[in-house]
């Protein structure tokens, strides 16, 4: 991951400016710790923090076109570039970075070719010339970002919220899936899918061998790099089988259409959990079935503990589900860092995709489940693509995710939603399961679902509802609303993170910035109709699904 820091719609002199966006792009470090890069003009500054991935010698940015009068700060990856450069036979390329191309497109095709990528991605291009300005992310937020205004005016784009605190008046989510055009009014959005409705996809047949192909396509594509990598492999059915698919292709390098041995031949697979923990026994059995070279991290309850305010500093959000699931993430993340890896699959997005949250067996038909994997979709920014992506950036590493490669999702999505319906005879993801079972042990590919900060141990987030109810009174919680009058926190546990949020982003405008609403098992509010049971409840655990999971309270 990279950190970018930009400012437009300059109100001040570019060179009182300039101390000031280097200071904010140095709080972004994390993200980028293998060079420091900036373009100033009079009307523009562009700062970009780089984590070198692909072509670490000559990618520094920010990129520049031949000319000089385009400019793009990016953070992300572009896994389709070579195929985007041959469209281009004339366009004289000053990298090898997989970034460059966005600047070929944009001067061949104005805003209109970022449907074109495949990636993730948010970005800032500045054309000199004309002082215009396009900023852009990508169809699933997988790489934040966040816009806002200082008292003067200018107009600042940051990879993170901590860039703009105390320095914008307004700060706000730049939305996924949209762009912003100086010569445009407000967010324009460019991805959009037939999918996204029930009656486009209600009679569609279901291929479980297109799946199949389609996902392992994804991961070949997104072992894109130049540096050492490995896989998160937490032993559920998604980090299993994403796992297992990038050691089809880990002896051979991507770069070269694998015809050439790759760098890093060995692929690192790595857990994380306490002693005893579901997750631990589950990820060594798919190392040893796979070969992998596997690091098992243990934690104990109070190095999480411990971690916590880092966390929720990294993470910028006071959710309840996200923190619980980041702080043994941000734990593996420095592990990982010791090892010298730089980039990592993870298994986020299959859930959202084929309803693998227990709550789903409560759907009552098919276009309710189906309308339910669009909503989780379309919120996902704000809660596991945060997470992925914040608590392995705080530590230098980049995490990829094959599920929400943008043509897998459009095979997923596609599928007819009645067969991912679950059933008396139907384990939740069973098409997906159906799809992979060859490549696991029988036991993890029929695996019930845990969430992340379940399967790392039962414990974790038990003694963390034993902390808060002592550290939060009552009084406190039923008060809540004189303390925190925006989104004011519903639990012990969310007041908790809340009041440490507060003292990382006191402004208004960060508070904002987070999602605060019920939920069941991680399910949308309107999922909470589902069953009666669910209305009087608001507990993100998996176990909170009751006569579904096998340990449910």
């Amino acid at each position: 991951m990279c950190g970018i820091v930009c400012a437009f719609d300059l109100k001040e002199r570019s060179e009182d400016l300039r101390p000031q966006i280097l200071e904010m792009a140095k709080s972004l470090r994390h993200r980028g710790p293998d060079w420091s890069g900036i373009y100033s003009d009079e009307k523009a500054i562009l700062a970009h923090e780089r984590l070198a991935i692909v072509d670490p010698i000559s990618g520094g940015q920010p990129l520049l076109s031949e000319d000089k009068q385009l400019v793009l700060a990016a953070n992300g990856e572009i896994y389709n570039h070579k195929d985007l450069r041959s469209q281009f036979p004339n366009y004289n390329f000053q990298t090898e970075s997989d970034c460059e191309v966005i600047l070929a497109l944009y001067k061949d095709k104005g805003d209109s070719f970022l449907d074109e990528l495949n990636g993730i991605f948010g970005f800032a291009i500045y054309d000199a010339e004309n002082d215009e300005y396009l900023i852009a992310r990508d169809h699933m937020g997988i790489i934040p970002l966040y816009i806002g205004w200082d008292q003067n005016g200018t107009f600042y784009v940051a990879s993170e919220l901590k860039a703009l605190e105390g320095k914008c008046a307004k700060i706000e989510l730049f939305p996924p899936g949209h762009y912003l055009s100086s010569k445009k009014e407000g967010f324009q959005k460019w991805y959009e899918r037939d999918w996204m409705e029930y009656d486009a996809v209600k009679d569609n047949e279901t291929s479980i061998e297109d799946l199949k192909e389609a996902l392992e396509r994804a991961v070949h594509r997104q072992l894109m790099s130049d540096v050492p990598y490995g896989v998160l492999l937490s032993g559920g059915l998604d980090s299993s089988i994403t796992s297992a698919v990038a050691k089809l292709y880990a002896e051979k390098r991507i770069e070269s259409d694998d015809k050439d041995a790759a760098w890093y031949p060995r692929l690192h697979s790595f857990a994380i959990g306490l002693e005893g923990s579901p997750d631990l026994a589950a990820a060594q059995k798919v190392a040893d079935h796979l070969d992998t070279v596997h690091h098992e991290v243990k934690f104990t309850i109070q190095e999480g503990l411990d971690a916590i305010k880092d966390v929720i500093y990294h993470l910028e959000t006071y959710d309840v589900t996200t923190i619980r699931a980041s702080t043994p993430m941000y734990l593996m993340a420095r592990t990982i860092k010791s090892l010298g890896i730089k980039m990592v699959l993870s298994g986020e997005g299959s859930d959202e995709l084929f309803g693998g949250y227990l709550y789903f067996h409560k759907a009552p038909n098919a276009k309710e489940f189906h309308e339910e994997t669009v909503r989780k979709l379309d919120k996902l920014h704000q809660y596991d693509c945060l997470r992925a992506n914040k608590s392995l950036s705080a530590w230098g590493i980049e995490g990829r995710v094959p599920f929400l490669d943008k043509e897998f999702m459009d095979v997923a999505m596609r599928i007819n939603p009645k067969d991912k319906m679950i059933t008396g005879e139907r384990i939740e993801k069973w098409v997906l399961r159906k799809a992979f079972e060859d490549y696991l042990p029988e036991s993890v590919a029929w695996r019930q679902k845990e969430q992340f900060s379940d399967g790392v141990g039962y414990s974790w987030i038990d003694t963390l509802k034993e902390l808060v109810n002592a550290e939060v009174s009552d009084e406190q919680l039923e008060n809540a609303h004189f303390k925190f009058p925006i989104q004011p926190p519903s639990s012990k546990e969310e007041y908790y993170y809340r009041t440490i949020f507060a003292n990382h982003f006191p402004s208004d405008a960060a508070a904002k910035s987070v999602p605060s609403v019920p939920s069941v098992a991680c399910s949308t509010p309107t999922a909470l109709e589902w069953d009666e049971s669910f209305k009087n409840m608001n507990d993100p655990s998996g176990r909170a699904v009751a006569n579904v999971h096998s340990d449910s309270y």
